[in-house]
């Protein structure tokens, strides 16, 4: 049973874990070297621990130890236990869901150990918006895409807002990190994947022609908002595909398109 902790001092040293969130740039280096991630709300942090993650601490106010008592008497984590005035003063933020939990990481998979089970891949150039992140995972575990492939210079998908928007889904989506860009599409490829590019561009062909969904295996590119997929990785893929605007709107926002295109990808897909 986790000991059940009441901390009256926001410069405690056991709140380290949850200090400064709004601090980008220290959360994007901390963050990952030392190994953890915070997960935010009750259901987020169920889905977390479901997923196999140890959990190093959790940070309730007072209204949420009884919700998570379950959580607690589970686990051997310590629970502090704080007002949402001290929350606040320790975070840099209103904790609008009560409770946070320090989460340590897990090694990820290689993207060769991905593919080989995979037939629907997202692949992410470049994008490091956070929300975008937590969006496209949360489209991707709904509608059937297998795995995540980022470059090197994606955000982090377990950077508190990501796991935040995706609604805890990038526990449930594997995804790993490609080594170089854009040479190891080179891989993708090689495992059998057809690697289609996602672009306004008037030569991309509409995605119901292409018909994503009979091919056998797919890997969709997706590019940064604005920018889109570089030049690079536009000539690395094999075919460019589109999704047909009207009303002259030109393009959508990422999390949106990749919605859209997952859905083309996914629906009628070959039975495993």
């Amino acid at each position: 049973m986790a000991d059940l902790i009441t901390v009256e001092d926001p410069d405690d040293p056991r709140l380290r874990d949850y200090t400064g969130l709004t601090d980008v740039e220290l959360r994007r280096k901390r963050e990952p070297a030392e190994g953890l991630f915070i997960a935010e709300g009750e259901k987020v942090i169920r889905r977390a621990k479901d997923a196999g993650y140890e959990m190093r601490s959790m940070l309730l106010s007072a209204k949420w130890v009884d919700v998570m008592r379950d959580v607690i008497d589970e686990l051997p984590a310590p629970v502090y236990a704080v007002s949402p005035e001290l929350a606040e003063q320790v975070t840099g933020y209103h904790v609008h869901r009560g409770a946070l939990a320090s989460m340590q990481r897990k090694p990820l998979p290689t993207a060769a150990e991905l593919l080989r089970a995979a037939r629907r891949v997202v692949v992410m150039e470049s994008v490091n918006d956070h929300t975008n992140i937590g969006a496209i995972f949360r489209s991707a575990a709904a509608l059937g895409m297998d795995a995540v492939l980022l470059s090197p210079d994606c955000a982090d998908p377990l950077y508190r807002r990501s796991v935040k928007v995706s609604m805890g889904a990038v526990f449930s989506v594997p995804y790993a990190r490609l080594d170089t860009w854009p040479k190891s599409l080179d891989s993708v490829r090689e495992a059998g994947f057809t690697l289609l590019a996602l672009t306004p561009d008037e030569k991309a062909r509409p995605l119901d022609e292409a018909a994503p969904h009979t091919m056998d295996r797919v890997a969709l590119m997706l590019g940064a908002e604005g920018d889109g997929l570089s030049t690079q990785a536009l000539v690395a893929a094999d075919e460019w595909v589109r999704i047909p605007m009207s009303h002259g709107v030109d393009s959508l926002n990422v999390g949106a398109a990749a919605a859209v295109a997952f859905y083309a990808v996914a629906t009628g897909r070959p039975e495993s």
